[in-house]
Protein backbone atom coordinates (compact mmCIF):
# COMPACT_ATOMS: atom_id res chain seq x y z
CA UNK A 1 0.00 0.00 0.00
CA UNK A 2 1.36 3.40 -0.97
CA UNK A 3 1.65 5.91 1.84
CA UNK A 4 2.18 9.64 2.10
CA UNK A 5 3.23 11.99 4.88
CA UNK A 6 0.85 14.79 5.87
CA UNK A 7 0.57 17.19 8.79
CA UNK A 8 -2.70 17.26 10.78
CA UNK A 9 -3.78 19.83 13.34
CA UNK A 10 -4.22 18.29 16.80
CA UNK A 11 -6.88 20.88 17.66
CA UNK A 12 -9.25 20.95 14.67
CA UNK A 13 -8.05 18.05 12.48
CA UNK A 14 -7.19 20.13 9.41
CA UNK A 15 -4.70 18.40 7.09
CA UNK A 16 -1.85 20.13 5.27
CA UNK A 17 0.69 18.59 2.86
CA UNK A 18 3.53 20.52 4.53
CA UNK A 19 4.36 21.62 8.06
CA UNK A 20 3.50 25.11 9.23
CA UNK A 21 3.86 26.84 12.55
CA UNK A 22 0.25 28.03 12.46
CA UNK A 23 -2.75 25.93 11.49
CA UNK A 24 -4.36 27.44 8.36
CA UNK A 25 -7.86 26.49 9.59
CA UNK A 26 -8.11 27.29 13.33
CA UNK A 27 -5.06 29.65 13.46
CA UNK A 28 -3.56 27.72 16.38
CA UNK A 29 0.19 27.75 16.89
CA UNK A 30 2.52 24.71 17.09
CA UNK A 31 -0.30 22.20 16.68
CA UNK A 32 0.64 20.52 13.36
CA UNK A 33 1.71 16.88 13.89
CA UNK A 34 3.19 14.53 11.30
CA UNK A 35 1.05 11.56 10.22
CA UNK A 36 1.41 8.78 7.69
CA UNK A 37 -1.68 8.04 5.58
CA UNK A 38 -2.51 5.63 2.80
CA UNK A 39 -2.41 7.33 -0.57
CA UNK A 40 -5.84 7.45 -2.25
CA UNK A 41 -6.34 5.07 -5.15
CA UNK A 42 -8.39 6.30 -8.06
CA UNK A 43 -8.98 2.76 -9.33
CA UNK A 44 -10.63 1.63 -6.10
CA UNK A 45 -13.07 4.56 -6.11
CA UNK A 46 -13.89 4.00 -9.79
CA UNK A 47 -14.51 0.28 -9.25
CA UNK A 48 -16.83 1.00 -6.32
CA UNK A 49 -18.78 3.53 -8.39
CA UNK A 50 -19.19 1.07 -11.28
CA UNK A 51 -20.15 -1.87 -9.10
CA UNK A 52 -23.64 -0.49 -8.44
CA UNK A 53 -23.60 -1.50 -4.78
CA UNK A 54 -25.79 1.47 -3.81
CA UNK A 55 -29.49 1.38 -4.66
CA UNK A 56 -32.04 4.14 -4.21
CA UNK A 57 -35.23 3.24 -2.31
CA UNK A 58 -38.53 5.00 -1.76
CA UNK A 59 -38.81 6.58 1.67
CA UNK A 60 -42.60 6.20 1.59
CA UNK A 61 -42.27 2.40 1.27
CA UNK A 62 -39.44 2.06 3.79
CA UNK A 63 -40.28 0.07 6.95
CA UNK A 64 -38.99 2.15 9.89
CA UNK A 65 -40.45 -0.09 12.62
CA UNK A 66 -37.14 -1.91 13.35
CA UNK A 67 -35.53 1.48 13.96
CA UNK A 68 -38.05 2.70 16.55
CA UNK A 69 -36.58 4.11 19.75
CA UNK A 70 -36.29 1.73 22.70
CA UNK A 71 -36.85 2.88 26.30
CA UNK A 72 -33.83 2.98 28.58
CA UNK A 73 -35.65 2.26 31.85
CA UNK A 74 -35.28 5.91 32.95
CA UNK A 75 -38.35 7.93 31.88
CA UNK A 76 -36.51 11.23 32.42
CA UNK A 77 -33.67 10.11 30.14
CA UNK A 78 -36.13 8.94 27.48
CA UNK A 79 -37.75 12.39 27.40
CA UNK A 80 -34.30 13.95 27.40
CA UNK A 81 -33.14 12.01 24.32
CA UNK A 82 -36.46 12.22 22.52
CA UNK A 83 -38.03 8.78 22.95
CA UNK A 84 -35.09 6.62 24.02
CA UNK A 85 -32.21 4.87 22.28
CA UNK A 86 -32.59 4.62 18.52
CA UNK A 87 -31.04 1.48 16.92
CA UNK A 88 -28.04 2.46 14.83
CA UNK A 89 -27.72 5.88 16.48
CA UNK A 90 -24.31 7.17 17.56
CA UNK A 91 -23.99 9.26 20.74
CA UNK A 92 -20.91 11.20 21.80
CA UNK A 93 -20.58 11.97 25.52
CA UNK A 94 -17.99 14.49 26.66
CA UNK A 95 -16.97 15.87 30.03
CA UNK A 96 -14.05 16.70 32.28
CA UNK A 97 -12.05 13.91 33.97
CA UNK A 98 -13.76 12.52 37.06
CA UNK A 99 -17.09 14.23 36.39
CA UNK A 100 -18.98 10.90 36.19
CA UNK A 101 -19.16 9.87 32.51
CA UNK A 102 -18.25 6.24 33.11
CA UNK A 103 -20.51 6.06 36.16
CA UNK A 104 -23.47 7.42 34.22
CA UNK A 105 -22.99 5.03 31.29
CA UNK A 106 -22.47 2.00 33.52
CA UNK A 107 -25.70 2.84 35.35
CA UNK A 108 -27.46 3.17 31.99
CA UNK A 109 -26.12 -0.25 30.97
CA UNK A 110 -27.40 -1.68 34.27
CA UNK A 111 -30.91 -0.31 33.67
CA UNK A 112 -31.03 -1.78 30.18
CA UNK A 113 -29.61 -5.13 31.33
CA UNK A 114 -32.23 -5.30 34.09
CA UNK A 115 -34.89 -5.11 31.35
CA UNK A 116 -33.34 -8.13 29.59
CA UNK A 117 -31.54 -6.10 26.89
CA UNK A 118 -28.03 -7.17 25.87
CA UNK A 119 -25.49 -4.39 26.43
CA UNK A 120 -21.77 -4.31 25.64
CA UNK A 121 -19.26 -2.17 27.54
CA UNK A 122 -15.77 -1.76 26.06
CA UNK A 123 -13.25 -0.16 28.42
CA UNK A 124 -9.86 0.99 27.26
CA UNK A 125 -9.03 2.58 30.63
CA UNK A 126 -9.99 -0.07 33.21
CA UNK A 127 -9.41 -3.79 33.63
CA UNK A 128 -12.34 -6.19 33.89
CA UNK A 129 -11.96 -6.70 37.69
CA UNK A 130 -12.02 -2.93 38.18
CA UNK A 131 -15.08 -2.65 35.97
CA UNK A 132 -16.87 -5.42 37.87
CA UNK A 133 -16.11 -3.80 41.22
CA UNK A 134 -17.60 -0.51 40.06
CA UNK A 135 -20.65 -2.27 38.60
CA UNK A 136 -21.23 -4.06 41.92
CA UNK A 137 -21.03 -0.79 43.80
CA UNK A 138 -23.57 0.78 41.43
CA UNK A 139 -25.85 -2.26 41.42
CA UNK A 140 -25.51 -2.66 37.66
CA UNK A 141 -24.47 -6.32 37.41
CA UNK A 142 -26.69 -8.50 35.23
CA UNK A 143 -26.19 -11.62 33.07
CA UNK A 144 -26.80 -9.66 29.87
CA UNK A 145 -24.13 -7.05 30.67
CA UNK A 146 -21.11 -7.98 28.55
CA UNK A 147 -17.72 -6.30 28.96
CA UNK A 148 -14.35 -6.20 27.25
CA UNK A 149 -11.10 -4.55 28.30
CA UNK A 150 -9.37 -3.73 25.03
CA UNK A 151 -7.86 -0.85 23.15
CA UNK A 152 -8.49 -2.31 19.70
CA UNK A 153 -11.32 -0.93 17.62
CA UNK A 154 -11.13 -4.00 15.38
CA UNK A 155 -11.83 -6.32 18.35
CA UNK A 156 -14.68 -4.10 19.52
CA UNK A 157 -16.24 -4.05 16.04
CA UNK A 158 -15.94 -7.84 15.73
CA UNK A 159 -17.63 -8.33 19.12
CA UNK A 160 -20.43 -5.93 18.13
CA UNK A 161 -20.93 -7.93 14.94
CA UNK A 162 -21.08 -11.23 16.82
CA UNK A 163 -23.16 -10.24 19.88
CA UNK A 164 -25.52 -7.67 18.25
CA UNK A 165 -26.20 -5.79 21.53
CA UNK A 166 -28.86 -3.15 22.06
CA UNK A 167 -26.27 -0.65 23.35
CA UNK A 168 -22.49 -0.52 22.95
CA UNK A 169 -20.37 1.80 25.09
CA UNK A 170 -16.80 2.70 24.05
CA UNK A 171 -14.93 4.20 27.01
CA UNK A 172 -13.12 6.05 25.61
CA UNK A 173 -12.54 6.74 21.92
CA UNK A 174 -9.16 8.36 22.64
CA UNK A 175 -7.82 5.07 24.05
CA UNK A 176 -8.79 2.97 21.00
CA UNK A 177 -6.64 2.22 17.96
CA UNK A 178 -7.69 0.97 14.53
CA UNK A 179 -5.70 -0.95 11.94
CA UNK A 180 -7.15 1.35 9.28
CA UNK A 181 -4.90 4.24 10.35
CA UNK A 182 -1.39 4.83 11.60
CA UNK A 183 -0.36 6.70 14.70
CA UNK A 184 -0.78 6.38 18.43
CA UNK A 185 -4.20 6.10 20.14
CA UNK A 186 -5.65 9.56 20.64
CA UNK A 187 -4.07 11.10 17.56
CA UNK A 188 -6.27 12.87 15.06
CA UNK A 189 -5.99 10.12 12.44
CA UNK A 190 -6.75 7.36 14.98
CA UNK A 191 -9.73 9.17 16.52
CA UNK A 192 -11.16 9.77 13.06
CA UNK A 193 -10.62 6.16 11.95
CA UNK A 194 -11.93 4.61 15.18
CA UNK A 195 -15.06 6.76 15.14
CA UNK A 196 -15.80 6.02 11.49
CA UNK A 197 -15.24 2.28 11.92
CA UNK A 198 -17.43 1.91 15.01
CA UNK A 199 -20.22 4.19 13.76
CA UNK A 200 -20.40 2.24 10.49
CA UNK A 201 -20.52 -1.07 12.39
CA UNK A 202 -23.28 0.26 14.67
CA UNK A 203 -25.44 1.36 11.76
CA UNK A 204 -25.00 -1.97 9.98
CA UNK A 205 -25.88 -4.02 13.07
CA UNK A 206 -28.63 -1.77 14.39
CA UNK A 207 -27.03 -1.20 17.80
CA UNK A 208 -26.99 2.12 19.61
CA UNK A 209 -23.39 3.30 20.05
CA UNK A 210 -22.09 5.62 22.76
CA UNK A 211 -18.60 7.05 22.46
CA UNK A 212 -16.94 8.68 25.47
CA UNK A 213 -14.75 11.63 24.48
CA UNK A 214 -12.07 13.40 26.48
CA UNK A 215 -12.01 17.19 26.62
CA UNK A 216 -9.23 19.72 26.15
CA UNK A 217 -8.18 22.38 28.63
CA UNK A 218 -10.63 24.75 26.91
CA UNK A 219 -13.54 22.42 27.63
CA UNK A 220 -13.98 21.27 24.02
CA UNK A 221 -14.22 17.59 23.07
CA UNK A 222 -10.74 16.45 22.06
CA UNK A 223 -10.14 15.25 18.53
CA UNK A 224 -11.25 16.49 15.13
CA UNK A 225 -14.53 18.37 14.84
CA UNK A 226 -15.51 15.81 12.22
CA UNK A 227 -16.29 13.37 15.04
CA UNK A 228 -19.17 15.59 16.26
CA UNK A 229 -20.58 15.70 12.72
CA UNK A 230 -20.43 11.92 12.35
CA UNK A 231 -22.57 11.15 15.40
CA UNK A 232 -26.31 11.75 15.81
CA UNK A 233 -26.28 13.12 19.35
CA UNK A 234 -23.69 15.08 21.31
CA UNK A 235 -24.07 15.16 25.10
CA UNK A 236 -21.95 17.02 27.62
CA UNK A 237 -21.76 16.22 31.33
CA UNK A 238 -20.66 19.19 33.40
CA UNK A 239 -20.55 20.36 36.98
CA UNK A 240 -18.16 21.08 39.80
CA UNK A 241 -16.52 18.05 41.38
CA UNK A 242 -16.66 19.87 44.73
CA UNK A 243 -20.46 19.92 44.51
CA UNK A 244 -22.84 16.98 44.34
CA UNK A 245 -24.82 18.08 41.29
CA UNK A 246 -24.11 17.24 37.65
CA UNK A 247 -25.81 18.69 34.57
CA UNK A 248 -26.21 16.69 31.35
CA UNK A 249 -26.75 18.93 28.32
CA UNK A 250 -27.70 18.19 24.72
CA UNK A 251 -25.55 20.03 22.19
CA UNK A 252 -26.88 18.16 19.14
CA UNK A 253 -29.73 15.71 18.71
CA UNK A 254 -31.22 14.39 15.48
CA UNK A 255 -33.99 12.50 17.26
CA UNK A 256 -35.24 15.00 19.83
CA UNK A 257 -34.78 18.43 21.40
CA UNK A 258 -31.34 20.00 21.27
CA UNK A 259 -31.73 22.44 24.19
CA UNK A 260 -32.67 20.12 27.05
CA UNK A 261 -30.81 19.35 30.26
CA UNK A 262 -30.97 16.86 33.11
CA UNK A 263 -29.84 17.45 36.67
CA UNK A 264 -28.21 14.63 38.65
CA UNK A 265 -27.09 14.41 42.24
CA UNK A 266 -23.99 12.37 43.03
CA UNK A 267 -24.74 9.89 45.79
CA UNK A 268 -23.24 6.74 47.26
CA UNK A 269 -24.78 4.61 44.51
CA UNK A 270 -23.86 6.82 41.60
CA UNK A 271 -25.83 9.53 39.85
CA UNK A 272 -29.45 10.02 40.86
CA UNK A 273 -31.88 11.97 38.69
CA UNK A 274 -33.32 15.13 40.26
CA UNK A 275 -36.93 15.04 38.96
CA UNK A 276 -37.74 18.67 39.88
CA UNK A 277 -34.63 20.91 39.95
CA UNK A 278 -36.69 24.08 40.53
CA UNK A 279 -35.24 24.81 43.97
CA UNK A 280 -32.38 22.29 43.99
CA UNK A 281 -29.67 24.93 43.59
CA UNK A 282 -30.89 27.26 46.33
CA UNK A 283 -29.82 25.09 49.25
CA UNK A 284 -30.10 26.51 52.76
CA UNK A 285 -30.22 30.30 52.45
CA UNK A 286 -31.13 33.16 54.80
CA UNK A 287 -33.49 35.53 52.93
CA UNK A 288 -32.91 38.30 55.48
CA UNK A 289 -29.28 38.92 54.52
CA UNK A 290 -28.42 41.76 52.11
CA UNK A 291 -26.59 41.12 48.88
CA UNK A 292 -28.61 38.09 47.72
CA UNK A 293 -31.44 37.79 45.20
CA UNK A 294 -33.33 34.83 43.75
CA UNK A 295 -33.50 34.63 39.96
CA UNK A 296 -35.91 32.41 38.02
CA UNK A 297 -33.39 31.27 35.43
CA UNK A 298 -33.89 29.07 32.39
CA UNK A 299 -31.49 26.61 30.82
CA UNK A 300 -33.01 24.91 27.82
CA UNK A 301 -36.71 24.52 28.59
CA UNK A 302 -36.38 24.04 32.36
CA UNK A 303 -36.96 26.95 34.75
CA UNK A 304 -35.25 26.79 38.13
CA UNK A 305 -34.51 29.21 40.93
CA UNK A 306 -30.89 30.17 41.66
CA UNK A 307 -29.40 32.60 44.13
CA UNK A 308 -27.25 35.49 42.91
CA UNK A 309 -24.93 36.90 45.56
CA UNK A 310 -23.06 40.22 45.55
CA UNK A 311 -20.71 41.98 47.94
CA UNK A 312 -19.97 45.72 47.76
CA UNK A 313 -17.31 46.93 50.16
CA UNK A 314 -15.13 50.08 50.37
CA UNK A 315 -11.95 49.85 48.34
CA UNK A 316 -8.54 51.16 49.34
CA UNK A 317 -7.07 50.67 45.87
CA UNK A 318 -6.79 53.18 43.06
CA UNK A 319 -8.59 50.72 40.80
CA UNK A 320 -11.36 48.85 42.66
CA UNK A 321 -11.64 45.10 42.29
CA UNK A 322 -14.31 43.39 40.19
CA UNK A 323 -14.75 39.61 40.37
CA UNK A 324 -17.45 37.28 39.06
CA UNK A 325 -18.02 33.55 39.47
CA UNK A 326 -20.56 31.63 37.41
CA UNK A 327 -20.83 34.23 34.63
CA UNK A 328 -18.40 36.41 32.60
CA UNK A 329 -16.82 39.27 34.52
CA UNK A 330 -17.34 41.59 31.54
CA UNK A 331 -21.06 41.20 32.10
CA UNK A 332 -20.61 42.58 35.62
CA UNK A 333 -18.60 45.51 34.27
CA UNK A 334 -21.36 46.31 31.77
CA UNK A 335 -24.14 46.23 34.38
CA UNK A 336 -22.15 48.41 36.79
CA UNK A 337 -21.59 50.98 34.06
CA UNK A 338 -25.30 51.05 33.25
CA UNK A 339 -26.19 51.46 36.93
CA UNK A 340 -23.70 54.31 37.36
CA UNK A 341 -25.11 56.09 34.32
CA UNK A 342 -28.85 55.69 34.87
CA UNK A 343 -29.09 55.41 38.67
CA UNK A 344 -26.52 58.14 39.40
CA UNK A 345 -24.42 55.80 41.54
CA UNK A 346 -20.67 55.97 42.15
CA UNK A 347 -18.85 52.64 42.31
CA UNK A 348 -15.41 54.23 41.84
CA UNK A 349 -14.32 53.48 45.42
CA UNK A 350 -16.19 50.20 45.93
CA UNK A 351 -14.96 46.64 45.42
CA UNK A 352 -17.74 44.50 43.97
CA UNK A 353 -17.78 40.70 43.94
CA UNK A 354 -20.63 38.64 42.49
CA UNK A 355 -21.29 34.92 42.11
CA UNK A 356 -24.02 32.38 41.42
CA UNK A 357 -24.70 30.06 44.33
CA UNK A 358 -24.24 26.33 43.97
CA UNK A 359 -21.33 26.44 41.52
CA UNK A 360 -23.57 26.93 38.46
CA UNK A 361 -22.41 28.44 35.18
CA UNK A 362 -25.12 30.55 33.52
CA UNK A 363 -25.05 32.89 30.56
CA UNK A 364 -28.73 33.59 29.88
CA UNK A 365 -29.88 37.27 29.62
CA UNK A 366 -32.58 36.91 32.30
CA UNK A 367 -29.85 36.92 34.95
CA UNK A 368 -29.23 40.68 34.57
CA UNK A 369 -32.07 41.93 36.79
CA UNK A 370 -31.12 39.59 39.63
CA UNK A 371 -27.50 40.77 39.47
CA UNK A 372 -28.63 44.40 39.67
CA UNK A 373 -30.87 43.59 42.64
CA UNK A 374 -28.05 41.79 44.49
CA UNK A 375 -25.54 44.62 43.87
CA UNK A 376 -28.02 47.30 44.99
CA UNK A 377 -28.94 45.25 48.06
CA UNK A 378 -25.31 44.97 49.15
CA UNK A 379 -24.48 48.58 48.21
CA UNK A 380 -27.35 49.97 50.31
CA UNK A 381 -27.03 47.22 52.95
CA UNK A 382 -30.75 46.47 52.55
CA UNK A 383 -32.09 42.96 52.11
CA UNK A 384 -34.52 42.39 49.25
CA UNK A 385 -38.05 41.48 50.37
CA UNK A 386 -38.41 37.88 51.46
CA UNK A 387 -39.87 35.75 48.69
CA UNK A 388 -38.94 38.17 45.88
CA UNK A 389 -37.86 36.70 42.57
CA UNK A 390 -36.38 38.45 39.51
CA UNK A 391 -35.65 37.97 35.83
CA UNK A 392 -35.08 40.32 32.91
CA UNK A 393 -32.43 41.63 30.53
CA UNK A 394 -30.89 45.06 31.16
CA UNK A 395 -29.77 46.94 28.04
CA UNK A 396 -27.28 49.79 27.75
CA UNK A 397 -30.05 52.42 27.89
CA UNK A 398 -31.19 51.30 31.32
CA UNK A 399 -34.29 49.57 29.96
CA UNK A 400 -35.44 46.20 31.28
CA UNK A 401 -36.24 44.03 28.29
CA UNK A 402 -38.24 40.79 28.08
CA UNK A 403 -36.34 37.55 27.79
CA UNK A 404 -37.15 34.11 26.47
CA UNK A 405 -39.56 31.90 28.41
CA UNK A 406 -41.36 34.70 30.29
CA UNK A 407 -44.61 32.77 30.63
CA UNK A 408 -42.82 29.61 31.79
CA UNK A 409 -40.83 31.54 34.40
CA UNK A 410 -43.93 33.31 35.69
CA UNK A 411 -45.93 30.10 36.07
CA UNK A 412 -43.04 28.38 37.82
CA UNK A 413 -42.56 31.32 40.22
CA UNK A 414 -46.28 31.26 41.04
CA UNK A 415 -46.22 27.51 41.57
CA UNK A 416 -43.31 27.81 44.00
CA UNK A 417 -45.08 30.57 45.94
CA UNK A 418 -42.70 33.45 45.21
CA UNK A 419 -43.83 37.03 45.61
CA UNK A 420 -43.34 39.83 44.82
CA UNK A 421 -42.36 38.94 41.26
CA UNK A 422 -40.36 41.62 39.44
CA UNK A 423 -40.17 40.99 35.70
CA UNK A 424 -39.91 43.04 32.49
CA UNK A 425 -42.99 44.86 31.27
CA UNK A 426 -44.56 48.30 31.13
CA UNK A 427 -46.84 50.33 33.42
CA UNK A 428 -48.55 48.19 36.03
CA UNK A 429 -47.53 44.96 34.31
CA UNK A 430 -43.91 44.93 35.35
CA UNK A 431 -40.90 47.19 35.49
CA UNK A 432 -39.61 48.95 32.41
CA UNK A 433 -36.62 51.03 33.57
CA UNK A 434 -33.88 50.63 36.13
CA UNK A 435 -35.11 53.69 38.02
CA UNK A 436 -38.57 52.14 38.34
CA UNK A 437 -36.99 48.88 39.45
CA UNK A 438 -34.97 50.58 42.18
CA UNK A 439 -38.06 52.42 43.42
CA UNK A 440 -40.10 49.22 43.43
CA UNK A 441 -37.35 47.38 45.29
CA UNK A 442 -36.47 49.92 47.98
CA UNK A 443 -39.43 52.27 48.05
CA UNK A 444 -40.31 55.44 46.18
CA UNK A 445 -37.34 57.43 47.51
CA UNK A 446 -33.86 56.25 46.66
CA UNK A 447 -31.84 55.25 49.73
CA UNK A 448 -28.95 57.62 50.46
CA UNK A 449 -26.84 55.07 52.28
CA UNK A 450 -26.91 51.89 54.35
CA UNK A 451 -30.18 51.43 56.21
CA UNK A 452 -30.87 49.15 59.20
CA UNK A 453 -34.00 47.61 57.75
CA UNK A 454 -35.21 46.41 54.35
CA UNK A 455 -37.41 48.57 52.19
CA UNK A 456 -40.74 47.54 50.77
CA UNK A 457 -41.64 46.64 47.24
CA UNK A 458 -44.28 48.69 45.51
CA UNK A 459 -47.57 46.79 45.41
CA UNK A 460 -47.83 47.01 41.62
CA UNK A 461 -44.48 45.27 41.03
CA UNK A 462 -46.12 41.85 40.79
CA UNK A 463 -48.64 41.62 37.98
CA UNK A 464 -49.79 39.20 35.33
CA UNK A 465 -47.32 38.45 32.54
CA UNK A 466 -49.23 40.65 30.10
CA UNK A 467 -46.82 42.12 27.58
CA UNK A 468 -43.74 41.22 29.60
CA UNK A 469 -42.65 38.49 27.21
Amino acid sequence: MKTRTVYACTACGAVSPRWAGQCPACKGWNCMAEEVQAAPSGKAGKAQALSGAGRAVSLAELDAAPHAARPTGLPELDRFLGKGLVPGAAILLGGEPGIGKSTFLLQLCGHLAARGEKVFYVSGEESLPQLKGRAERLGALAPTLLAMASGSADEAAAAMRAEKPTLTVIDSVQTMASSLADGLPGSVSQVRAVSAQLVEEAKKGGTALTLVGHVTKDGQIAGPKLMEHMVDTVLYLEGDRRHVFRILRVLKNRFGPSDELMVFGMGEKGLEVVPDPSTYFLGARDPGLPGAAVVMAMDGQKPFAVEVQALASPSFLSIPRRAAMGFPVNRLHLLLAVMEKHLRLNFGQVDIYAKIGGGLQLSEPGLDLGLVAAVLSSFYDLAVPEGAVFWGEVDLNGQIRPCQGHEIRYKQAKRLGYGPILHPGSGRKGVKRLADFQAALFGASRPKGPAPRAGRVAPDAEQDPGDGG
